[in-house]
């Protein structure tokens, strides 16, 4: 199989040169360490107990990253700038303009976190049911929370375990997988990784490039348009496209895969199955292959 990098350079314009690969002198070592005793804080205790609360009062068509965990599955709290408010149709939750994760509190600097607990509660003043229902779930410690100035690392640490900052309610596959089997946020960025959460079931956001490793693309054009083509818009370092991709970037050009690569094909696949020969939204199939 053609490498990824040849198949796209082949069809990006002229003006993009690739130069070649690099290699440095400078050998480097990461030290593995067995990980230091981690107790969960008051902080997290009290706000994890508060969204699970929460969460049983939602809807399932109202959770933000359903569905709700079924067996022996369970929610995992993300430490991703969970801003919960309490509106007139129940309880939402928005992302905040950062959130702290639980290592990054160490390189947190008070005066930037508190730019962050203002827009909170800037939020929550625009929701007034809020304090109040957090008062009835036993989250007293919403209001200073919100209110008190954070100036050292003892309000950092209160801030980064509370709810709002450490309870995006994920599962585990969305929280820490890794491909093939599901891409999870530590681990991919997020303007990427989120699409996971508007895309068509259809389409295939996360694909097997052609040299093994797993990348994302998203369709060229518009749904029903027969344009087979797809995007790639993230590759690994460790990718034979990732130098492609980065060049591309960098000239604002796409890296745009064929109609006929494994890649769209694989993106694809599952419109591409459907025996009834029409589209998912209702309409002939091109040539019985592929559409965006």
């Amino acid at each position: 199989m053609a490498r990824i990098a040849s198949a796209i350079k082949s069809r990006l314009p002229d003006t993009i040169r690739l130069a070649g690969t690099h290699a440095g002198n400078h050998p480097w070592k990461i030290q593995l360490v067995e990980h230091p005793g981690r107790k969960e804080s008051s902080f997290f205790r009290a706000a994890k107990a508060t969204v699970k609360k929460i969460l049983d009062e939602t809807s399932d068509e109202d959770l933000p990253y359903g569905p709700r965990p079924t067996g022996s599955e369970h929610w995992e709290m993300h430490h991703g700038g969970s801003l919960w408010v309490k509106g007139r149709d129940g309880w939402r939750m928005y992302r905040a303009k950062a959130g702290i994760e639980w290592s990054m509190q160490f390189c947190a600097d008070p005066e930037k976190v508190d730019r962050l607990r203002l827009l909170a509660a800037e939020l929550v003043d625009a929701f007034p049911l809020t304090l109040p229902a957090l008062d009835a779930l036993g989250y007293e410690e919403a209001r200073e929370l919100l209110r008190r100035p954070i100036t050292d690392a003892d309000g950092v640490e209160a801030w980064t375990d509370s709810l709002f900052n450490s309870c995006v309610p994920l599962n585990r596959g969305d929280h820490q997988g890794i491909l093939p089997r599901t891409p999870g946020e530590h681990h991919y960025p997020w303007p990427v990784k989120g699409a996971d959460y508007f895309r068509y079931s259809d389409f295939k956001l996360w694909v097997t490039l052609p040299d093994g490793t797993h990348g994302a693309v998203a369709p060229v054009g518009r749904r029903g348009s027969g344009d087979g083509r797809v995007r790639l818009l993230h590759a690994p370092e460790d990718s034979k496209a990732a130098d492609t991709l980065a060049q591309a970037q960098e000239l604002r050009e796409m890296a745009v895969l064929p109609s006929d690569s494994p890649v769209a094909l694989e993106a694809f696949e599952l419109q591409i199955a459907r025996a009834d020969g029409t589209r998912h939204d209702g309409g002939p199939r091109r040539g019985g292959r592929r559409h965006a």
